[in-house]
């Protein structure tokens, strides 16, 4: 067949006639499979968003909003599932709690973090992944599947280990106990670049009583259980759901966790918050729950004789300067300075691991929605 600019002329106009000609039953038909194109359209892109609106962030609360994104007005609608709650005073986050490291055990049979390993878990969390499977998508679930179906042989170990994540883990991720800069370098230069704002924040929320025992801390505040010294906890983000109130009360922290890249935002693993650490104090060594993420502390205020201890490996923090370390190996932090030296303090923020794909991530969002 030969092209011309004729030929095409000829079918063009061919093509005007015909339409001019069509009748109007087959409009109305071309009219109709229109319509019910952009409404398949629209359902499908209500769908794909409905992970992230769970937690998902804003800059900043204005307006009748939360933080999260979630409005005021269905707080009590949607309260038992998210379970958004304010920490302080005694007990910390809630009656009926349980402390562990710093961690608060809700003993929901329902909630991943905190149930035992076990059959129960591998069975809630490969029906999670089906469910997530059916409605989206199984493509590059290869390692997420993989780590659910394997489970319990990664946690029911009692062997010792250096790295033993308590609640998931994600095979054939590369891990080391510390992780360089440039692993995270857009979100870590940007909470460096924040130093100032971030610093003059936890010193207005720091008003804590000269005798600063559990009893007697603000609303706000958490104190976590230590062997010796004092820990205490100021969140903005706690297992995914965001504090409220705290977050009202640190805005320009809340705006920076909003322009992080990498911050986890939509699950269990997500924590964001001011740590506290006073003289004399040490952490018990304990394991995090997941491989999936990197911890980063930015140092705030750091006296002499502070250190952070990770699968064995000693490290320092620096004012000013950020720490990224995989809280799933071993760890421990003690802080052997005087009283006159101060706490010591820095912003703790969990970042995604830099090896795990888009695609896992958002699989691992709905199967670790807060609530679930």
């Amino acid at each position: 067949m030969e092209w011309s600019l004729e030929r095409m002329r000829e079918w063009v106009a061919g093509g005007m006639q015909s339409v001019r000609e069509c009748e109007s039953s087959a409009l109305g038909t071309a009219l109709c499979l229109a319509l019910l194109f952009i409404w398949y359209c629209y359902r499908v892109g209500c769908e794909h968003s409905a992970p992230l609106l769970h937690g998902g962030f804003s800059p900043e609360p204005r307006g009748g909003a939360v933080p999260g994104g979630v409005l005021a007005s269905d707080l009590s609608a949607r309260g038992g599932s998210l379970k958004l709650r304010q920490v302080g005073g005694v007990g910390g986050s809630g009656v009926g709690e349980e402390e562990l490291n710093g961690f608060a055990y809700c003993q929901s049979p329902e909630c991943f973090r905190c149930a035992k390993p076990g059959e129960g878990l591998n069975q809630r969390l490969y029906h999670s992944l089906q469910e997530y499977a059916k409605r989206y998508t199984w493509a590059g679930m290869g390692r997420v599947h993989k780590g659910v179906r394997e489970q319990g042989r990664y946690l029911l170990c009692s062997r010792p280990s250096i790295q033993k994540p308590e609640v998931f883990f994600l095979p054939d991720l590369p891990s080391a106990p510390f992780f360089s800069r440039e692993a995270q370098k857009h979100d870590v230069e940007l909470l460096e670049r924040s130093f100032p704002a971030l610093l003059a924040e936890f010193e207005s929320v720091y008003r804590l009583p000269s005798s600063r025992t559990s009893s007697s801390l603000p609303l706000g505040w958490k104190a976590n259980s230590t062997p010796r010294g004092q820990w205490w906890t100021f969140y903005m983000v706690n297992q995914g759901t965001p504090m409220v109130l705290n977050a009202r009360r640190c805005p320009r922290t809340w705006r920076v966790l909003g322009q992080l890249r990498t911050f986890i935002a939509n699950n269990v693993f997500g924590n964001a918050c001011f740590s506290v650490l006073s003289p004399g104090a040490t952490i018990t060594e304990h394991y995090g729950p997941t491989n999936v993420r990197l911890r980063c502390h930015l140092g705030l205020k750091v006296p002499s004789g502070c250190e952070l201890v990770v699968g064995g490996e000693p490290q320092c923090w620096s004012e000013g300067s950020c720490l990224l370390f995989d809280d799933s190996f071993l760890h421990t932090a003690f802080h052997d300075g005087s009283p006159e030296d101060g706490p010591r303090v820095v912003f703790m923020v969990d970042l995604w691991h830099p090896n795990v794909a888009a695609a896992e991530r958002q699989a691992l969002d709905y199967i670790f929605t807060p609530g679930r």
